[in-house]
């Protein structure tokens, strides 16, 4: 046996040791999520699904509000039928006052923190001297036969005690009288508002969290009343709305649901327009510009009530406005037909008529093919400056145009995004009806990811924010200081963002891409849509739902990317290449030759070439004999007779690999960021063709900070890119190269173009 072949096979067996010693540093990467996952039960089984027993509540509405366009305020009433559909017995129940927020000693403005500048002015202090009485005035609780219902007001929350206990299988009807100041939508950045327009002295109203709402009751938390800080969105049951809301009567008004008194409210032109729109291949104007610049200047002093109803949703919106411009299309699921919808000012004409219904048709369309068709008679997209918020069936959306209705690059695809990213909420969570006051990634995250998917199929190089691994790179490789786990409660992240949007949205991306599959993927994640559409998942049921549709066991990767704070970074950090003697000597002399030729010479040689002018032999010539003309790579008869006695014992297997000439390759990856992801390497061969090879995570489960694989070619190896395709969201390219490639840092690439 030759001694290359004896340094390879002790190379092998000094690896195996390594493994032994360390594998109780993978194990913890690998290790099954069962201990953090709730036990599976009845109500959510072990396979991510809905249990044989489970149950959810439900909770209609018939809201009536007035919105008094004098004063800024929404004066309402509402009858709540409440269906207790759990096994248990409720003695009281809780509601959602989420306009308490804006009242002046709210938890939210309590537990703000701001720092003042010196030097930046007075206007740092406005926000500490401005007053406004916001927050819901309640009148009256009163039950079906009028009598008054005690109830007791915590911050956002109410709670009313009933007079009898709720029973399983029971209901009870009860009643709310308030009212509220609207809040300035631009000035305080809130979820809905209105802004007003000095220009012609109107106001547009985008009405959400206008009423009184139910608060979730369900198996995993009882009631969900945790306090509203702005941050955390909402958590709602199901159930069927009537929604009257009377305004002036020059006012159009769009909300959750379908009209249902239109020959009351619209002239008998806009009939025939919706029904243009419902088959049209582009958006059709139902009230123009013009009509609504007329609508403008009106100013009635009567009032029109607009009737909508929406049945099997977990909220309601409105908007209401005299400036409306209102376009439409239809868009077709089997045989039902879904008109998508935009209301905005004559302000946004020049981008959102050109742009905002054609979003929704293509949010729609892209997201029921990863889903579930859309089950609504209506999408909605409402122009509102301050916001991008969603709720059942519409939309408030930001991005409006210069005056003269030209837009910069940014202001197009941005009210794009948002359109797109808002309209698919409707999907998570108003269908797939997430927790959002606990785990705001579950709707958040997942719509993002699907926004992604929707932008890049509405147009080539679309200027995407997040799904893109390389785009998580900076938040995953930040100071571990200001970062979270995903699974952190909504009102406790620190970069709001990139936690609850990007990151999320970038692991999906990569689950899809790189570790499942678009085929195993897009199964699993139609599956669990399709499971948990109008019912209440949690995040178990979605990790289960996941490993169960695609036969993928994906607890590492939840426990790395959902749980934790490492980020991935592995490393080139040793290779060594081996052939297999040939057992031809002049072959392995001529070999020999090159690869000593790229050894550098040493630097004593290299000086004694100028120092010494002349050696002893060089001065006396006569010294030399046979041993002076020597050749370390000169071929001997002894040579000769030593390889091929040597070649005389191998097998036929042995000579078999030797004829093959392979190039063997022992590379030692390094896990610098700790967090576990496939080994991608492209091997980029002497000739200019290359190959790709994929190693699953599981290579790291017994040893999570370095692993050895030996790569066996034909030919030789050129160069070894970790990530050539930036798929895993390696932070750090600089050490993903063999031999080394250097990338510019900003700094220098900004000192190169100067």
């Amino acid at each position: 046996m030759n001694t290359f072949i004896r340094v390879m096979i002790l190379s092998f067996i000094l690896a195996s040791c390594n493994i032994l010693t360390a594998q109780n540093r993978g194990f913890e990467k690998f290790k099954q999520l069962e201990e953090e996952l709730p036990t599976p039960n009845q109500y959510h089984n072990s396979a991510g699904a809905p249990g044989h027993e489970y149950w959810q509540q439900k909770a209609d509405y018939d809201i009536r509000v007035r919105v008094d366009d004098e004063k800024q305020r929404i004066y309402g009433d509402e009858t709540i039928t409440y269906y207790n559909n759990s096994p248990d017995v409720l003695t009281y129940l809780w509601l959602q006052l989420d306009q308490n927020l804006f009242e002046e000693d709210s938890d939210r403005a309590l537990t703000s923190t701001k720092k003042l500048d010196p030097n930046n002015g007075l206007q740092q202090l406005y926000s500490l001297h401005e007053k406004f009485e916001g927050g819901f005035k309640i009148e009256e609780v009163k039950a079906k036969n009028g009598a008054p219902l005690k109830f007791t007001i915590n911050k956002t929350m109410m709670r009313i005690d009933l007079p009898t206990p709720l029973k399983p299988g029971a209901s009870i009807s009860f009643s709310v009288k308030w009212w509220f100041n609207i809040v300035n939508g631009l000035e305080t950045g809130a979820r809905s508002g209105y802004e007003f327009y000095p220009e012609d002295g109107n106001y547009i109203y985008s009405m959400a969290q206008f009423y009184p709402r139910m608060c979730a009751y369900n198996e995993v938390m009882g009631w969900q009343h945790k306090q509203f800080l702005g941050r955390g969105e909402f958590t709602l049951s199901f159930g069927d709305y009537n929604l009257y809301v009377t305004v002036p009567e020059d006012f159009i008004v769009g909300a959750s649901g379908e009209l249902q008194n239109s020959k009351e409210v619209l002239k008998k032109e806009h009939f025939e327009r919706i029904e243009k729109a419902k088959t049209a291949e582009a958006p059709v104007m139902i009230i123009t510009d013009k009509e609504a610049a007329e609508n403008e200047k009106k100013k009635g002093k009567g009032t029109k009530t607009w009737h909508f109803k929406a049945n099997n949703v977990r909220d309601c919106a409105f908007v209401a406005s005299r400036k409306l411009i209102w376009d439409a299309q239809g868009v077709k699921f089997g045989d039902k037909t879904v008109m998508a919808i935009s209301y905005y000012p004559k302000e946004c004409m020049g981008l959102w008529d050109k742009y905002s219904t054609r979003a929704v048709v293509h949010t729609l369309k892209v997201y029921s093919r990863y889903t579930f068709d859309y089950p609504y008679p209506v999408a909605i997209s409402s122009h509102a400056n301050f916001t991008g918020m969603e709720y059942p069936m519409i939309c408030f959306n930001f991005g409006r145009p210069r005056a003269d209705g030209t837009y910069p690059e940014r202001i197009k695809y941005g009210m794009i995004s948002v359109i797109i990213h808002e309209v698919g909420h409707n999907y998570f969570p108003m269908i797939v009806n997430s927790d959002e006051r606990q785990w705001t990634w579950m709707d958040e995250g997942l719509n993002s990811f699907l926004q992604y998917l929707a932008e890049d199929e509405w147009e080539r190089d679309y200027p995407v924010r997040r799904g893109p691994a390389r785009n998580i790179v900076e938040y995953m490789s930040g100071d571990k200081n200001g970062l979270e786990p995903i699974m952190t409660n909504s009102e406790s992240l620190i970069q709001f963002g990139n936690n609850a949007y990007g990151k999320p949205a970038t692991a999906l991306n990569i689950l899809r891409e790189t570790i499942m599959g678009r085929e195993l993927f897009d199964h699993a994640f139609k599956e669990y849509s399709n499971r948990w559409k109008f019912k209440h998942p949690t995040p178990a049921d979605f990790f289960r739902s996941m490993e169960d549709a695609s036969g993928v066991d994906l607890d590492w990767f939840w426990r790395g990317w959902f749980y934790g704070i490492d980020h991935v970074d592995i490393a080139l950090d040793e290779i060594k290449w081996y052939r297999v003697n040939t057992m031809n000597p002049e072959k392995e002399m001529s070999l020999q030759k090159v690869w000593d030729s790229k050894e550098p010479e040493y630097i004593s040689v290299k000086r004694n070439k100028e120092s010494i002018k002349q050696t002893l032999m060089e001065t006396n010539p006569e010294l030399k004999d046979v041993y002076n003309d020597r050749d370390k790579y000169r071929v001997t008869e002894e040579d000769k007779t030593k390889y091929k006695n040597a070649a005389a014992k191998l097998s036929e297997k042995d000579k078999e690999i030797v004829s093959k000439e392979y190039n063997y390759y022992e590379i030692k990856f390094k896990n610098i960021g700790g967090l576990v992801m496939p080994i991608i390497i492209e091997l980029v061969f002497e000739d200019g063709s290359s190959k790709v090879e994929f190693i699953p995570a599981e290579i790291w489960r017994f040893n999570a900070e370095d692993v050895n694989k030996v790569f066996v070619t034909e030919k030789p190896v050129k160069e070894f890119i970790l990530d050539p395709y930036l798929e895993t969201a390696d932070t750090d390219r600089n050490n993903n190269y063999f031999p080394q490639r250097i990338s510019p840092t900003r700094f220098e690439m900004f000192k190169n173009k100067n």
